[in-house]
């Protein structure tokens, strides 16, 4: 999915380029897998901003995807159109089962439109097929994978992302998921063969802040250069040191360096952190 480069016509386009939309093959999603998305960022009823540097944007409605793709065991389905999505960094898929039904699924890279798909312990070890992690080869990328059986999937659903299966003990298979985190899943849980799509979507350059308001991204202001009462940086002559013994959040938070995550009953699934040294 290549990139295109705008020419330096304004000073916002000097820098900036975007998709070239080239894998999309309909424009118009399907009517009976849309619903309303209501904005939950800003400022609430009151007026009052409940989430910082969140609102407006470009009005949206969600498209509905299959995460689950459990009740479609053994039942082939064909990739009529590859559609974007407004509200995921990756493409969807729009599928026609054989029994009449339509499901978005997340696009994964390489899937074309006439490709088939399907889902269950027997389906082939092909991109876009949903099997449990007891079916796939070690080895094998994969993505849209489930942390707990029928719940659908939870990780690795974003551009370009892909987990490996390393190997399998027992009940469990050993992930290495796209931060480097080694983590064991039950392999009854479901996952979907290869990489998701739209692979080079971190390489985009937005190039002005209309680009990013139009995503609904208010600018963001430091804390240093506010008052005391809106911030523990804030206050001081000139550029003052925070005064603080660390950097602190708007609600006294302790941020940067500090580990925020307490003991949890999944520490034990993780078999090795994401960012150390391996």
């Amino acid at each position: 999915m290549p990139i295109k480069n705008f020419k330096p016509t304004s000073p916002g386009r000097r820098n900036s380029s975007g998709h070239t939309f080239e894998e999309i093959t309909k424009k118009k999603p399907e009517k009976s897998l849309l619903a309303p998305l209501k904005k939950k960022s800003g400022r609430n009823n009151k007026g009052r901003v409940t989430v910082r540097h969140r609102g407006g944007g470009h009005k949206r409605r969600y498209r509905i995807i299959d995460w689950k793709r459990r009740d479609r065991i053994g039942i082939e389905g064909r990739v009529a159109a590859i559609e974007y999505d407004p509200n995921r960094t990756a493409r969807i898929a729009l599928i026609f089962y054989t029994d009449g039904e339509k499901r978005y699924i997340v696009a994964p890279n390489g899937l074309r439109v006439d490709d088939r798909v399907m889902s269950g312990p027997e389906a082939p070890i092909r991109v876009g097929n949903a099997l449990p992690m007891s079916a796939i080869p070690n080895g094998t990328q994969v993505h849209n994978v489930e942390l707990s059986e029928g719940r659908g999937a939870q990780m690795v659903r974003s551009a370009g992302a892909s987990a490996q299966i390393m190997a399998k003990e027992g009940d469990y298979a050993l992930l290495r998921l796209p931060s480097g985190e080694m983590r064991r899943v039950r392999s009854a849980c479901y996952a979907t063969i290869g990489q998701v799509g739209n692979v080079e979507h971190s390489n985009i350059k937005l190039g002005k802040a209309g680009r990013n308001r139009h995503r609904g991204r208010r600018p963001q202001v430091r804390g240093s250069v506010m008052n005391p009462v809106d911030h523990p940086h804030g206050g001081g002559e000139g550029k003052a040191p925070i005064g603080l013994p660390g950097p602190k959040s708007p609600w006294g938070w302790y941020t940067l360096g500090r580990r925020t995550r307490g003991k949890k009953q999944s520490d034990k699934y993780i078999v090795r952190r994401r960012g150390r040294r391996r």
